[in-house]
């Protein structure tokens, strides 16, 4: 049986997300979303390449840099806006593109994950549209979270 992640109608057109059930606990999940050198493992994009620096976890206002690469490479540092242990976490860069993850728990074995990539406030809405960045991301985030399943899942 595939596997997919449901898409989530967020009701703003600069808003994408994406939800899954992952078989795991809340604490373990969000222990990974908040260590960069684990991003490039459940990027749904493949354009998170690896860390270049930041701290080993995330907490609210670090830095952390990557190597991207989306048709060429680049670099391009995220800040942690938003910290909620064990509940949420989201970076944004110099775009002001939010990625952000909430976490629910269901049982102390399986946890909601949902990813939404939020630009309504990046003053770079023409690039975005130029790129076809909000269909590209859909797909990405809900890869994404298929990946995130897949590794906690061993499947």
């Amino acid at each position: 049986m595939e596997i997919r992640a449901e898409i989530v109608d967020t009701g703003n057109p600069k808003k994408k997300a994406a939800s899954i059930i992952v078989n795991a606990p809340i604490k373990q999940i969000f222990d990974l979303l908040a260590k960069p050198a684990m991003h490039p493992i459940i990027d749904g994009s493949n354009s998170v390449k690896s860390v270049i620096e930041g701290p080993e976890r995330l907490a609210l206002g670090d830095k952390f840099s990557m190597n991207m690469r989306i048709g060429i490479k680049y670099r391009i540092t995220n800040k942690v806006v938003e910290f909620k242990e064990g509940e949420l976490i989201a970076w944004q860069h110099l775009g002001r593109w939010i990625w952000r993850y909430e976490l629910k728990e269901i049982t102390p074995t399986q946890t909601v994950v949902t990813e939404t990539f939020d630009a309504t406030r990046s003053p770079f809405q023409l690039w975005l549209k130029w790129r076809k960045a909000y269909p590209f991301v859909q797909i990405a985030v809900a890869k994404t979270l298929v990946r995130l399943k897949k590794h906690f899942e061993n499947q």
